[in-house]
């Protein structure tokens, strides 16, 4: 998060009780050289919207679900001006409960509706949603972004029959699920564990400067879609034109469509059926990049050979750091998952992230151990949800 962003935050707790909303947003707006777009004030670092009320309760209407759609990859900031203080909140599609005004006829393809201050969440997987938290708050949305919510939001606005369902178990499949670590071990030990990094690592190498290039775009979310697909998209001619793009520069990337499987990249050995999703971790950034739709592993895993792995690609500016293939069951991958299971819609688990700063440790001093027990314990958990 950019630091102007706490320099706002404390330019507006100097202001509490100081002065009304049309006061405030006009210093603001001065103060940080914001550009303005009807009830939002924006810069290439955030956006904010002021709203006032007369006590801490808010209930106002904030601001519309389109218009919060066009600034959702920037820490959006609600701040609710009372004559005693001035409250902020972060306001991403993440911490949204629902669409609460004119939202009758919101869908996944038509964005309508409005967002109340009672609709933003106050706390969000343990950590309230004020200013000293705004940081850990936004790098858990900009892995997830507005697309994953939205369905979510169409779910818990309109209360109709979710899209997809919860994977669901039998005891046949649960057994083959808790089976899952043990796999992981002999896969990690074996020869074709040694096979499948260097697929990947040569896949790498071909493709180098093209990565360094995508590692400079901002948007996480595209920035990982198109680092993924120039190493294992299926269609060649389409990798192609994107890595030519990349490289030239080129103000419009052609059209890629990544499947919505668990793994970027699938290998089939006689004992083994491996999916590995492949990652890239910008290493001077703090950041919580996404890790699975808990559903998706857990349908994946009920297979007599599945064996479920990441690829991590550490990036730095000019160079590659280093590239790490492990097991989702990984002991440090696996204490630094954070499940986000409350954020979900009635159709789904939920999701998951890693910590940012266990992903730097681990692409740098790379291993490979497993605690089996731990780790059914922690699919266990997964199942319950």
């Amino acid at each position: 998060m950019n630091r102007t962003v706490f320099e706002l935050i404390d330019y507006i707790r100097v202001h509490d009780g100081r002065a009304d909303k049309a006061t405030l947003s006009k210093q603001v707006q001065q103060n940080f050289k914001l550009v303005k777009d009807r009830s939002v004030y924006y810069s290439s670092h955030f956006a904010i919207r002021f709203s006032s009320t007369r006590s801490n309760s808010f209930s106002n209407t904030v601001v519309a679900l389109s218009t919060l759609q066009k600034y959702d990859e920037l820490p959006f900031i609600v701040c609710q001006v009372t004559p005693v203080r001035n409250i902020l909140y972060l306001a991403n599609s993440t911490f949204l409960r629902k669409i609460s005004h004119s939202s009758q006829d919101l869908r996944v393809d038509n964005i309508k509706g409005s967002i109340n201050g009672s609709d933003i969440a106050r706390r969000f997987n343990d950590l309230p949603n004020e200013p000293k938290n705004f940081e850990a708050l936004f790098n858990i949305h900009a892995a997830i972004g507005f697309s994953e919510n939205l369905p979510r939001l169409v779910d818990a606005t309109n209360n109709i029959v979710p899209f997809g369902s919860k994977f669901s178990i039998s005891d046949l499949s649960l057994e083959k699920i808790l089976q899952a670590p043990v796999r992981a071990s002999k896969f990690v030990q074996s020869p074709e564990y040694d096979r499948l990094k260097s697929d990947l690592d040569l896949r790498v190498s071909r493709v180098t400067d093209a990565i360094l290039v995508a590692g400079l775009i901002e948007n996480v979310n595209v920035r990982g879609r198109i680092i993924e697909y120039m190493i294992a998209g299926e269609n060649d001619e389409i990798r192609t034109q994107l890595i030519d793009a990349v490289l030239q520069g080129q103000g419009e990337i052609p059209k890629f469509r990544t499947t919505n499987d668990l793994g970027d990249y699938t290998r089939a050995f006689n004992q083994f059926e491996t999916a590995t999703d492949v990652k890239t971790k910008i290493m001077v950034l703090n950041s919580n990049p996404k890790a699975y739709n808990i559903d998706k592993p857990l349908e994946y895993l009920s297979k007599d050979k599945s064996v479920f792995m990441f690829y991590f690609i550490g990036i730095e500016p000019n160079k590659i750091v280093n590239q790490v293939l492990v097991s989702m069951f990984q002991v440090d991958l696996l204490e630094s998952t954070i499940v986000l299971s409350h954020w979900a819609g009635r159709n789904s688990r939920g999701v998951t992230q890693f910590k940012g700063s266990v992903l730097n440790k681990l692409i740098l001093s790379p291993d490979n151990n497993i605690n089996r027990h731990a780790s059914r314990v922690f699919l266990r958990d997964l199942i319950a949800l």
